[in-house]
Formats: C-alpha cells, sequence, structure tokens
C-alpha cells in the first residue's frame, strides 16, 4: 500500500468513555489544525441518532478545555455520521461501507474492549473494507505472548503489517520523541553511551492516586501488562537502541526490536510486585486479589553495548508523587584523584530525562567550591523544554496514523519480541506485597536496587518552580 492519506476514519467504540476522553478532542484539535478534512464514522452498539452523538462531542470538548473556536467546533459536526449495530452482525458492516460513499482509504479506529478485535477485524476483512485502508488498534495488545502472536496473526490475515497501527499514547508526547533526538542529534553523548561509562539506567513511573473506577481492568492487567511492558519498554528501547541508518520508520523500528530480543526473560527473582493498601476494596476488585499495583524490576540486556548494565524500572498507583523520569547514572572517574570525585551517597555524574509534568534534560557534574582545597559540589545543568503549542498524543498519533507514517507505533516482532520478555513471570512470580498509599511502595523492591546507590526519587515540583 502507498503511504496515501486516508479518506475516511470509521471509529468503532464511538460511544465509550476513551472516545469520549481523549479521541474527540483530539479531532477537536485537529479541526483547529485544519487537518480534519475527512469524514468520521462513529460505530458502537447503541441506537443513537446522529443529534445525540454530536451532543457526545459536545460534552467531550466542554470538558477536555471548552469550545474556543466555533469553526473548528462546527466543522468536526459536520464531518460526523453514525453506524449503530452488533459487531458480530454483517449488516454492520454492510451500513458502514454505505457510510462510507466515496471514501477508498478508509482508518479502522478500534476503541474497542481487546476481546472484540478478532471480530472486528475478520468482520472489516469479510466485508472487503481492509483493501487499501490502515487499522488502529488500541493497547493492549494481548495479554501474554501466545495472545499477542494470535492476535497478530489475524490481523495479518486481513492487513498487510505497513497498515497495522499499534497505538500506545505514551509515545506521543514530546518529551519522548525528544529522548530520540537528543540522542542521535548530539555527538557527545555517544563516545559514553556503553557499557564502558554507564553504570546503571532507572526509571520511574509514578501515580499518586489509586485505580479509580477501573478496578475490572486492572483485575485483567495490572502494573506489568499496563505500564511496563509497554510504556517503560518503549523508553528502554530508545535510550538502548544501536543508531538506525535513517529516520525511516522502519529503520527505527527495526533497531526498537533488536534491543527487545536482546533484552533477558524476566525471573521471579528479578521482580517485586506490591499492592497499595485498599486495594481490594475498590469497586469491581476480587475481595482476594493478588492483582499487582506496583512493580520493581531489574533488566538486562544481552548486546555488545549494554552487557552487564543495570536497567531498573518501577511504577505503581497511589505512589508518593505523579513524575516519570529516567536517570542514566555514569560510572566514576577510574583514578580517585580528589577525595569526593566517586561520592560514597547519592549518584556519581548522571543525566536525567524529567518526561512528566513537564519536561526537561539534566546534565549532573562535579565543579569545585571556592577556597584552597580540591572538594566539590554536584550540579546540573538544567534544560527546561516548554512547547506552548505542543500537539496532544492522540492528536499527533491519530495525525500520523492516518497519513501512514508508522514511526510512533509498534511493530509486529517488537510487540513479540517485548511479551517474550515478561512471559516467564505473569504466571509465575511471588505474591503481591502490601505497601501504604503515599509511599515508594514497599520496601523489598530496594533490595532490588540494593547494590548500586538506591533508588532515585522524581521531584515533580521542580517543574513549576
Amino acid at each position: 500500500m502507498t503511504a496515501s492519506r486516508s479518506d475516511a476514519l470509521v471509529l468503532f467504540g464511538a460511544t465509550g468513555d476513551l472516545t469520549h476522553k481523549t479521541i474527540f478532542p483530539a479531532l477537536y484539535a485537529m479541526a483547529k489544525r485544519g487537518t480534519l478534512n475527512f469524514p468520521v464514522i462513529g460505530v458502537a452498539l447503541p441506537k443513537w441518532s446522529l443529534a445525540r452523538l454530536r451532543n457526545r462531542v459536545t460534552d467531550s470538548i466542554k470538558r477536555s478545555g471548552g469550545i474556543d473556536n466555533q469553526r473548528a467546533f462546527h466543522d468536526l459536526l459536520s464531518q460526523l455520521r453514525y453506524v449503530s449495530g452488533d459487531y458480530h452482525d454483517p449488516d454492520t458492516f454492510a451500513a458502514i461501507k454505505n457510510e462510507l460513499r466515496s471514501a477508498r482509504r478508509p482508518a479502522h479506529y478500534l476503541a474497542i474492549p481487546p476481546s472484540l478485535f478478532e471480530t472486528v477485524i475478520k468482520g472489516l476483512g469479510a466485508a472487503n473494507l481492509a483493501d487499501h485502508a490502515r487499522v488502529i488498534v488500541e493497547k493492549p495488545f494481548g495479554r501474554d505472548l501466545a495472545s499477542a502472536r494470535e492476535l497478530n496473526q489475524v490481523a495479518r490475515t486481513v492487513f498487510p503489517e505497513d497498515s497495522i497501527f499499534r497505538i500506545d499514547h505514551f509515545l506521543g508526547k514530546e518529551a519522548i520523541m525528544n529522548i530520540l533526538y537528543f540522542r542521535f542529534a548530539n555527538s557527545f553523548l555517544e563516545p559514553i553511551w556503553n557499557r564502558n561509562y554507564v553504570a546503571s539506567v532507572q526509571m520511574t513511573l509514578s501515580e499518586d492516586f489509586g485505580v479509580g473506577d477501573r478496578g475490572a481492568f486492572y483485575e485483567t492487567a495490572g502494573c506489568l501488562r499496563d505500564v511496563i511492558q509497554n510504556h517503560l519498554f518503549q523508553v528502554v528501547a530508545l535510550l538502548a537502541m544501536e543508531p538506525p541508518p535513517d529516520r525511516d520508520f522502519g529503520a527505527v523500528q527495526s533497531e526498537k526490536a533488536k534491543v527487545f530480543q536482546a533484552m533477558r526473560p524476566l525471573k521471579p527473582a528479578d521482580l517485586v510486585r506490591g499492592q497499595y493498601a485498599g486495594y481490594r476494596k475498590e469497586p469491581n476488585v476480587a475481595k482476594h486479589s493478588d492483582v499487582e499495583t506496583f512493580c520493581a524490576l531489574r533488566l538486562s540486556i544481552d548486546s555488545w553495548r549494554w552487557e552487564g548494565v543495570p536497567w531498573y524500572l518501577r511504577s505503581g498507583k497511589y505512589l508518593a508523587d505523579t513524575a516519570t523520569e529516567v536517570l542514566v547514572e555514569l560510572k566514576p572517574p577510574p583514578q580517585r584523584l580528589f577525595a569526593d570525585s566517586a561520592p560514597t551517597t547519592g549518584p556519581a555524574n548522571y543525566l536525567r530525562f524529567r518526561l512528566s509534568p513537564g519536561s526537561a534534560i539534566a546534565l549532573a557534574a562535579r565543579v569545585k567550591l571556592g577556597g584552597k582545597e580540591f572538594v566539590g559540589d554536584q550540579q546540573e545543568l538544567y534544560l527546561l523544554e516548554e512547547w506552548p503549542d505542543e500537539e496532544a498524543p492522540y492528536e499527533r498519533l491519530l495525525g500520523d496514523a492516518m497519513t501512514g507514517d508508522g514511526a510512533l507505533f509498534t511493530r509486529e516482532d517488537a510487540v513479540e519480541a517485548a511479551w517474550a520478555v515478561v512471559d516467564p513471570v505473569l504466571k509465575h512470580h511471588h505474591r503481591a506485597l502490601p505497601y501504604k498509599r503515599r509511599s515508594w511502595g514497599p520496601k523489598q523492591a530496594d533490595a532490588i536496587i540494593a547494590s548500586n546507590r538506591g533508588w532515585h526519587k522524581p521531584n515533580p515540583k521542580e517543574a513549576s518552580g
């Protein structure tokens, strides 16, 4: 398929929460930029009128920031169409084909539960709605290696790989994209970006709130599936990948896939699972649930560049703060010429990426204090990044999918390789350990990183300081 722009968006799950919270606001943002020049065909089971769908869109836009551009708002409403029907019924797909009218290159967005992916994809194929089309699939793409392979096989029987867009909103964040740019746009990093100079890499994605009304979903997923296997693994890939030969998205995807393939499969001893106090009393949570709301792990990448460098990942609900940071700690100088050049407490020189809230890059280096003594202090060279007109993740990703740009999406081989890393511990693991709300998780997680200098604790307040 040529990389021509899709000329219609078929939105399965048009009446659902995901569409209401993220996709309608993204379409409105596209309308404000003048890029929403295609019909949007909502598809769902409820027997709604087009007027009711427009009311739903209006409510979504008002809740997400308000209607501040009447022309764009009316452009969005004018592009809407609606098909009510059961995804198992061939007549539903016939109705979609009728609403597509003259459109010949639709993009089908599956904002629906994963259990329905196979049904809809097969329905599109049977109705000849996959020719010259694209399919956009929301995560999670599978829940283990076997289900991911099965889903990939189903999708590939209907769509070619370059027409399948596995969407992860995390990859659409400007701060995530900047990791790739910062790594390969600056020559000073390459000589030290390896096992000879990097002591360890650690990542924290923390949230200071619980599962809320998502208890039923979390019971089927847990932190390892929901955050680690996709979001944080993607950041690992951007930091660990080899330079691609060019900016073609296929080249970038190939290098990311190699990182996943080089990851050593996890063992129970590599993982600490936690569950915040009171989780079992949340709505739609099992009374004796062992689902983890916190996960900390030690990861190894068996490659020439990263052999022997530990990667520490942790994420959780109801932790002390809401923030996402990466700390790349460098090894101290090989000779202790000055007594404090290799500090006994705290990290040595490091590079820090703050991904949220806000975005920043900091380089920490030691600087001599005034006086005759050769003693110093570690200071950060701090680069604050702000993009006042930044595209929201769903706006960027939806726009890229419509134009066929797959750089920020995940390929089949990468999905399966990432699942292969966590698959051994999805069923065989230690029980989840309790931890207090607004703490940094169970104390046992400190043992994973005990041989180094402990977990880095992000400070989200610096984003507004």
